[in-house]
């Protein structure tokens, strides 16, 4: 891992892995806390590395630093809470090299309802013989001759907090990383993924304006919605054209469900889209696919969320008893039982 002034997470996550690991590497990037003091409590190889505003490079120099080919890459803020021993040797053993494995993250923030979860999978185990890291910011495994590569999801579940209402006030990451990817863009300025981190960055700070602009750049660009970010870059330009109230402007988005059909995150998206077009058929009925899945991303995409947004309609409808029968099915989901208490 590469950290900088992490003393509030950093003991949670050593703590967390000291045991399920080989060796346990540390690159500190100029820490003034007590960061270091704590990683040489957990492990010896600890190291400094001059910050250069590029992220690829320090994860580099963190991989060159590991003895064995193979490593998981983890963030200070980031917390193991599964270890599928067995699995994860499975898939050293059986995987050639040029292979990487997806672990399950889980993302807490915060919103004006509570605390909520989102869950991702993302690119953390792999030999570095043959990857390794580019992109000054937001940077990506890939492999080392730029060939496409293999992944496979593996049983290591880990709790990422570091992008909670607390800790982003504590570390400005959201105005840090605006600064590093607008820079990037002068190199880079055709490059969607770029536009994509930027709308995430604006999105997050609540500046709809500013992420809908760059959403919609990077869309414009991107020549392939298969790549591992089009469907999250898709979902959230979607999500910022409803902040901004630009309904009709977002029924366009449809056209992408060829792509993401069969993701219950997408379809949500689509049946808030035709709800704030007044489409109540169409939404209900998109709503209604959610619940077919298993699990989304989102905490509640395939249950109380499609079913709450359901009552709501027949609510707004004036149908009763049916808007009742919906909320009653959302079990404990706080906005739903509001609902019954009103109604």
């Amino acid at each position: 891992m590469i950290v900088k002034n992490e003393e509030e997470t950093l003991k949670k996550c050593l703590s967390s892995l000291n045991n399920l690991v080989d060796e346990i590497v540390v690159v500190d990037t100029g820490s003034i806390d007590k960061t270091k003091e704590i990683a040489l409590k957990y492990t010896d190889k600890v190291f400094d590395f001059k910050w250069c505003n590029d992220f690829a490079k320090a994860r580099n120099f963190s991989l060159s630093k590991a003895s064995n080919e193979w490593v998981l890459v983890l963030d200070a803020d980031e917390v193991i809470m599964n270890f599928d021993i067995e699995n994860i040797f499975r898939f050293i053993n059986v995987n050639n090299d040029k292979c990487v494995g997806r672990l399950k993250r889980i993302n807490q923030y915060e919103d004006k309802y509570g605390t909520k979860k989102y869950i991702e999978r993302v690119n953390r185990l792999f030999n570095k013989k043959y990857f390794q890291y580019e992109g000054i910011i937001h940077e990506q495994v890939v492999l080392k001759n730029k060939e496409d590569y293999r992944t496979e999801n593996i049983d290591l579940v880990i709790d990422h907090i570091g992008y909670s209402k607390e800790v982003l006030s504590r570390t400005n990451k959201i105005q840090r990383n605006i600064k590093l990817l607008k820079e990037a863009l002068k190199e880079n300025p055709n490059d969607p993924y770029l536009h994509y981190q930027l709308g995430k960055s604006y999105f997050m700070g609540k500046e709809y304006r500013e992420a809908n602009y760059f959403f919609e750049t990077a869309v414009l660009l991107l020549d392939n919605f298969t790549y591992e970010y089009a469907e999250d870059l898709v979902e959230s330009y979607g999500y910022t054209l409803i902040e901004l109230e630009l309904f009709k402007k977002a029924l366009s988005l449809k056209k992408y469900e060829k792509y993401y059909f069969n993701s219950p995150d997408f379809i949500f998206l689509i049946g808030l889209i035709e709800m704030n077009n007044s489409n109540f058929k169409k939404a209900a009925e998109t709503f209604l696919k959610c619940t077919e899945f298993k699990e989304g991303k989102i905490e509640g995409i395939t249950s109380f969320l499609p079913l709450y947004n359901i009552g709501v309609i027949f609510e707004c409808l004036g149908f009763k008893e049916e808007a009742l029968n919906y909320y009653r099915l959302c079990g404990d989901y706080p906005l739903a039982k509001t609902r019954l208490n009103y109604l």
